[in-house]
């Protein structure tokens, strides 16, 4: 009788086969071949780094539960976080293709990943065409984001910037089916928000109380609640098509 399969690596297969699915178009033999693959998977700590800026990784991760972020740390000491990441992400799969890591990757709080090797990625791109465009697709949205992160940064008012970032946490946890009615994990501190958003923490105490006051969002506990999301996309200026959330035609 065989083995009964690892519920964990069985939601790898799922997670990874559902994220390339929304962008290409797999064959059943695809699918067969992502659920060849023999990823480890292990539990991260609030906080604890699991790839960090200079490393050169050998694995790529995607999130089976919990949020990461991506961030620089500068010189300093200081730290930009560059984007938060949920369940199904692929945070660092450009390790795949770059040797050296810019940029490091941690756990925002107790979180569940899955390890894939270089290895098994690359020879499945290299086997399986559509699952490589898929992949490469995904960096596309990744490059999407950033840029949309920049324009917030750069262009919006101090409200507007945390307004956009509710937005777009909200609107992909919703995609994701991981939200609950008005609510979606976000454990996120003000300082964390303001190395998000370029902003001193008084700054962010004071856009959190005007959402709240408006009746617009609350951060609390580790939980986003929208209280009006028409109210707070009209003052983010969101639209979601730089997510690239659904498969085009």
């Amino acid at each position: 009788m065989p083995p009964h399969p690892d519920p964990s690596i069985e939601r790898v297969s799922e997670l990874l086969l559902s994220k390339v699915a929304l962008h290409g178009t797999l064959e059943s033999a695809d699918e067969a071949a992502v659920r060849k693959l023999t990823p480890r998977t292990r539990s991260v700590a609030a906080g604890e780094d699991i790839v960090r800026q200079g490393d050169r990784p050998n694995v790529a991760v995607i999130l089976l539960s919990g949020m990461l972020a991506r961030y620089h740390t500068l010189e300093t000491g200081a730290r930009q976080y560059l984007s938060f990441h949920i369940a199904g992400d692929m945070p660092d799969i450009q390790s795949l293709f770059l040797s050296v890591m810019d940029h490091s990757v941690c756990a925002m709080n107790d979180a569940k990943i899955g390890a894939l090797p270089h290895d098994q990625l690359a020879s499945l791109i290299r086997t399986r065409p559509a699952i490589g465009l898929a992949l490469w697709r995904l960096t596309f949205v990744d490059a999407s984001v950033f840029r949309q992160a920049i324009t917030n940064n750069g262009a919006r008012s101090l409200l507007a910037r945390l307004a956009h970032l509710f937005c777009e946490q909200y609107e992909r946890a919703r995609q994701a089916g991981l939200i609950d009615g008005r609510y979606c994990d976000f454990p996120i501190r003000q300082a964390q928000l303001g190395q998000a958003l370029g902003l001193a923490p008084v700054s962010v105490n004071r856009a959190l109380q005007k959402l709240r006051r408006d009746r617009l969002a609350e951060l609390r506990s580790g939980k986003l609640e929208i209280l009006d999301w028409p109210g707070l996309i009209k003052v983010a200026g969101f639209d979601p098509a730089y997510l690239h959330l659904k498969r085009e035609p």
